[in-house]
């Protein structure tokens, strides 16, 4: 049954020149059927390349949304419209707009994982594995980071220069993770070398051999001569790891490390939204979108 609708996928993707992005938190099924797998932006770049006019996100809004902002004249599905983020819709521009009122001379540096309308007010945008080295690059001292309150935590760490403003917001799965959790692994696993996403609290970071994004582990795990590693990220990294590589061992962090957005998008979805049957059409008004790019295009000529 599952061949069966991968095959079919396949064959109403060629026949409508879609492109299917699915993102590393997707399941195998829909990963095996995708164009292109990987993290949020690098995602939308790699939808900004391919000549294809149509494109389902297997992932969540603020990504579809992305892809948007680089490819205004794309017509972009988001495969399961109930797929959202709480960290990206944790603040929005009425808010940060107040606090940037209480904080003048502060530059917003803004998470990917935000809105559409929340980048319209952000003065650079940075992902996980760029926000260290755009911090360092911008010319302002005054940094106000949002909305990951452990990423900005972390990025103030090492880069000690700056005055760092943070505000309480986060992604719940990663900030749930204990470091008596992430001891316990390391116990109950003393060969294996912990990998953790700077989503996660300092005190799981404090832990780690290697702190990166969701591509920065998996590349990491891929090249180490190591063969047992804890994934310190959301468990589908686990399977795909595990798939890529079996003659080495992939153990989770935790068994709550899952994200119940992405989980909810499956095969049936992108299926659904290639036939017209379901996904939905993201659609900005050109005002929002040429905002909301101001601040990825800063962070692309800083080399993010």
């Amino acid at each position: 049954m599952i061949k069966d609708m991968q095959a079919e996928i396949l064959r109403l993707k060629e026949q409508k020149n879609a492109c299917i992005l699915a993102h590393s938190y997707m399941s195998e099924d829909i990963t095996e059927i995708a164009d292109f797998t990987g993290d949020s932006y690098a995602l939308a770049v790699k939808a900004k390349q391919d000549p294809r006019s149509l494109v389902i996100m297997c992932g969540v809004r603020f990504m579809a949304e992305t892809v948007k902002i680089l490819s205004p004249s794309k017509k972009v599905i988001l495969a399961n419209p109930a797929a959202g983020c709480p960290m990206a819709e944790q603040m929005d521009a009425e808010l940060i707009t107040e606090v940037k009122k209480r904080y003048p001379g502060y530059a917003v540096v803004a998470y990917i994982n935000t809105t559409a309308q929340l980048k319209t007010v952000a003065d650079y945008c940075v992902t996980s594995s760029s926000a260290v080295k755009i911090c360092r690059a911008i010319p302002e001292k005054n940094i106000l980071f949002i909305p990951d309150i452990n990423l900005g935590s972390y990025v103030q760490r090492l880069v000690p220069e700056k005055n760092f403003k943070l505000l309480s917001g986060g992604c719940p799965t990663h900030a749930r993770i204990t470091p008596q959790e992430a001891q316990a692994a390391k116990k109950a696993h003393p060969d294996a070398l912990l990998l953790v996403h700077p989503e996660c609290v300092a005190g799981v970071c404090r832990e780690a051999d290697y702190i990166g994004s969701t591509s920065g582990i998996m590349e990491f795990a891929a090249k180490s001569p190591k063969r047992e590693f804890i994934i310190g990220t959301e468990n589908s990294i686990v399977q795909h790891l595990s798939f890529a590589f079996p003659q080495k061992r992939f153990y989770p962090l935790s068994k709550d490390l899952v994200c119940h957005n992405m989980k909810l998008v499956t095969l049936p979805d992108v299926l659904a939204a290639l036939k017209g049957e379901g996904g939905e059409d993201v659609v900005l008004d050109e005002p929002t979108r040429s905002a909301a790019a101001v601040c990825i295009e800063r962070m692309i000529a800083l080399g993010g």
